[in-house]
């Protein structure tokens, strides 16, 4: 019997305290000194990193540099684990889904956001102990109203300014702070880019509900892919091209039969090609699209295919 060959589902600024004073407290100092004393701290703290999350302090964050900072954000997966308001009040809209925290992605100069309704970035730079993002830009589909609340209330937060620090030793941690008071911590976990040849590209990926002969083995049957693209309103782009033999597994996610999918993946270079000689591995970032079809071509009927081809 035919066997259709299904994708595998496996988806600085360093706080240093101001130098100590040699005066004891006892000591007759002259009431004009004493003001300055209790000032100077409050010098080298940036406006931006106020009010603190009492979190954060159990973490002992500190702020880094912009070399530091280039090179760290990078290496991790930030997923969202507290937001707070300048009054302390958790920041409801931000956890819309409970199961998929708002992740950031870091590279160069670019921030993306995932688990999120639209796929969002935007361009970033580093100042001081500060980090400054530009209006994010994202697609313009509609979903559910939760999530389509957190998309309008991250990018909010995540503009303009923000005070950035990392946590000191132990599992990382990095605090966002904005202007406002907000106050956002998130988790990391070491990114997928460790383990390929770099990092990610987001790519949109159509999977046709029909198969056909493997160009290696015309008795066993392939899943059809082709790649699709999208304008900055979320519409799609141009002309597809055709679809071709897809034999490498996207982790997350299994071809069916009769289904034509719109995915939205992450793409990564392997350091070295795989067994079915592609250069890359895909991870599913969202399912975009789903219609059940009656499969067409050389899949239906399943009998058709396994006639060799003349």
């Amino acid at each position: 019997m035919k066997q259709l060959l299904l994708l595998a589902l496996p988806l600085a600024l360093a706080g240093c305290p101001g130098p100590q004073h040699a005066t004891p407290a006892a000591t007759d100092a002259p009431a004009a000194a004493t003001p300055a004393t209790p000032a100077e701290p409050a010098a080298t703290t940036p406006p931006a990193l106020k009010p603190m999350n009492p979190n954060a302090q159990q973490a002992q964050f500190r702020s880094i540099g912009p070399i530091q900072a280039v090179n760290e954000l990078p290496k991790q997966h930030w997923a969202l684990q507290t937001a707070v308001d300048a009054h302390g009040q958790s920041i409801e809209a931000l956890f819309a889904r409970a199961d998929k925290p708002l992740t950031l992605d870091f590279s160069a100069s670019k921030l993306a956001l995932s688990n999120t309704c639209n796929a969002m970035n935007a361009s970033f730079k580093l100042s001081g102990p500060n980090i400054v993002i530009d209006k994010f830009a994202g697609t313009l589909k509609a979903c559910e109203p939760k999530l389509m609340a957190m998309d309008q209330a991250i990018g909010k937060r995540l503009s303009g300014s923000l005070g950035l620090r990392m946590s000191r030793g132990g599992a990382p941690q990095l605090e966002l702070t904005s202007s406002a008071g907000d106050v956002l911590v998130f988790a990391g976990g070491q990114t997928d880019a460790n383990n390929y040849a770099g990092p990610a590209e987001r790519v949109f990926l159509e999977i046709s509900p029909d198969a056909e002969p493997c160009a290696s083995d015309s008795k066993v049957l392939c899943a059809q892919m082709r790649e699709i693209h999208y304008d900055d309103k979320g519409l799609k782009a141009g002309t597809p091209g055709p679809f071709v033999e897809f034999r490498t597994p996207i982790e997350g996610f299994a071809v069916r039969p009769g289904v034509r999918s719109i995915l939205r993946v992450n793409r990564f270079p392997l350091k070295t090609a795989g067994q079915d000689g592609s250069k890359f591995a895909y991870k599913l970032d969202m399912v975009v699209e789903v219609e059940v079809v009656k499969p067409t071509g050389a899949a239906s009927p399943m009998a058709d295919a396994a006639k060799p081809k003349q």
